[in-house]
C-alpha cells in the first residue's frame, strides 16, 4: 500500500542513554528497554499490540518529549501520571522538519476532565456576566455594553466551538465534537485509542476526519487497538508486540485476523469460549 501524501513534522526519534536506565516503570518495559530508533514515514502511523506491550507508555514519552499541548486536566509538564514518562523523554531526542507547536496530545480518558473544565470555565464566565449586569444596572448602556463585552465575547466564542457543551452530548458524540474543533491544519497530533469511546459508525467518521487533516498537512501517531481506524489508506502500522518495533501490512495484523474470522463465524469461536448450558 502507498503511503499516504502528506508533510512530516516529526522525522524520528532517537534514543540517547546520558545515563544506566534503572529497571524501574518505564525503562523496565521491554519495547523501551530495547528503544534505540523510529523513523516516520508517513503523516499516519499507528502504533498497534496487545496490552502491555508499551504503545502508551511511547506514546506519553513522545508528548513529554515534545511539550506538546495535552487536551485534558494536566498538561504534560505537570500531570503526575507522567512524572516517570518525563525523566525517560530527557533521553529522547526528536528530528523534525519543522517545529511548531499546533496540535495536541490526548489519551481517550482525558476527554471526561476536559469537558468538566469546559463546563466549569462557561459556569463562571456565566456568573461573572450577571455581577455585571447587576453591577451596572445603574450605569449608561454604553458602560454595561463596553463591561460585559469581554465576557459575551469567551461566552460566544465557546458556544462557537463548542456549541451548548461538551457535556450536552453523548460521550462519542462529544469526543467527535471536541476533534473537529481542536483540529487546525499542519498540526502534530498524538493520540491514545482515541477509539475507545467511539462506535464502529464514529469510528468511520473520525477517518473522514482524518483524512481532511492528513490533506491539510497534519501528522498523527496513534496508538490503537481498532481494525476500522488501521485501516486508514496509506498509513504506517508499527507492531509493538514482542519488545520490538516492526512494520506490518494491515492484513498481516493478528487484530484484524481475529476480527475478520470471529465475524464471519461467531458461534465456532463461542462453542470453544463459553461454557454450554447443561440440558
Amino acid at each position: 500500500m502507498q503511503k499516504t501524501v502528506g508533510r512530516l513534522h516529526l522525522l524520528s526519534v532517537e534514543v540517547h542513554r546520558f545515563k544506566p536506565w534503572p529497571d524501574v516503570f518505564p525503562y523496565s518495559v521491554p519495547l523501551i528497554r530495547d528503544l534505540d530508533r523510529i523513523e516516520f514515514e508517513s503523516p499516519v502511523t499507528f502504533l498497534v499490540g496487545e496490552n502491555g506491550c508499551g504503545k502508551s507508555t511511547l506514546i506519553e514519552a513522545l508528548a513529554c518529549a515534545a511539550n506538546t499541548v495535552t487536551v485534558g486536566s494536566e498538561g504534560v509538564g505537570s500531570d503526575p501520571t507522567l512524572v516517570p514518562l518525563r525523566e525517560l523523554a530527557k533521553d529522547l531526542r526528536l528530528a523534525w522538519s519543522r517545529r511548531n507547536h499546533r496540535g495536541f496530545f490526548m489519551r481517550a480518558e482525558d476527554f471526561f476532565g476536559y469537558a468538566r473544565r469546559l463546563a466549569a470555565t462557561r459556569n463562571e464566565l456565566e456568573r461573572d456576566l450577571e455581577d455585571v449586569k447587576r453591577d451596572y444596572a445603574d450605569r449608561s448602556p454604553t458602560a454595561q455594553a463596553y463591561a460585559r463585552s469581554g465576557y459575551e465575547g469567551q461566552l460566544g466564542a465557546l458556544q462557537r466551538r463548542y456549541g451548548d457543551g461538551l457535556e450536552t452530548r453523548s460521550h462519542g458524540e462529544g469526543f467527535l465534537a471536541l476533534f473537529q474543533s481542536r483540529f487546525v491544519p499542519g498540526g502534530f497530533y498524538l493520540l491514545d485509542e482515541p477509539e475507545a469511546p467511539l462506535s464502529p459508525l464514529r469510528q468511520l467518521s473520525f477517518l473522514v476526519l482524518l483524512d481532511q487533516m492528513v490533506r491539510q498537512d497534519a501528522q498523527f501517531v496513534i496508538a490503537t487497538h481498532s481494525p476500522i481506524l488501521m485501516a486508514f489508506p496509506g498509513a504506517t502500522i508499527l507492531s509493538l508486540d514482542h519488545g520490538r518495533i516492526e512494520e506490518v501490512a494491515y492484513e498481516a495484523l493478528e487484530h484484524v485476523r481475529i476480527t475478520q474470522e470471529f465475524l464471519a463465524d461467531p458461534a465456532r469461536y463461542l462453542r470453544h469460549l463459553l461454557v454450554p448450558d447443561e440440558e
